[in-house]
């Protein structure tokens, strides 16, 4: 069964997760440098409002990727998703991301 994550679009870039799921299984590093990779090598930030207590969406406008992170209780994170084609629109409605993690 695939995950199904809803997002309110109004703090969301409304393209984002209509890209191509990369295999991003196995992926996990403590939560700080998860954080430092993501900006350093992809200048994704977090995007407002996208995730819940153990999950975010990075993204970056400017290469238009995007990774969506979980953050473990231990200190530790994993990446559940990423791809490409972040949108720059932002649209009103609620955004259905069906994400195919490969479970």
């Amino acid at each position: 069964m695939k995950p199904v994550l809803l997002f309110a679009a109004a703090s969301v870039a409304a393209t984002a997760l209509s890209a191509t799921t990369l295999s991003a299984k196995d992926v996990c590093m403590s939560a700080a440098e998860m954080e430092a990779s993501l900006i350093d090598w992809y200048a994704e930030t977090p995007v407002e409002g996208s995730g819940t207590e153990t999950t975010a969406i990075w993204a970056s406008e400017a290469n238009g990727t995007w990774t969506l992170v979980q953050y473990l209780a231990d200190g530790q994170s994993c990446v559940l998703a990423q791809g490409n084609d972040w949108g720059s629109t932002v649209s009103d409605d609620l955004i259905l991301a069906t994400l195919d993690t490969g479970d």
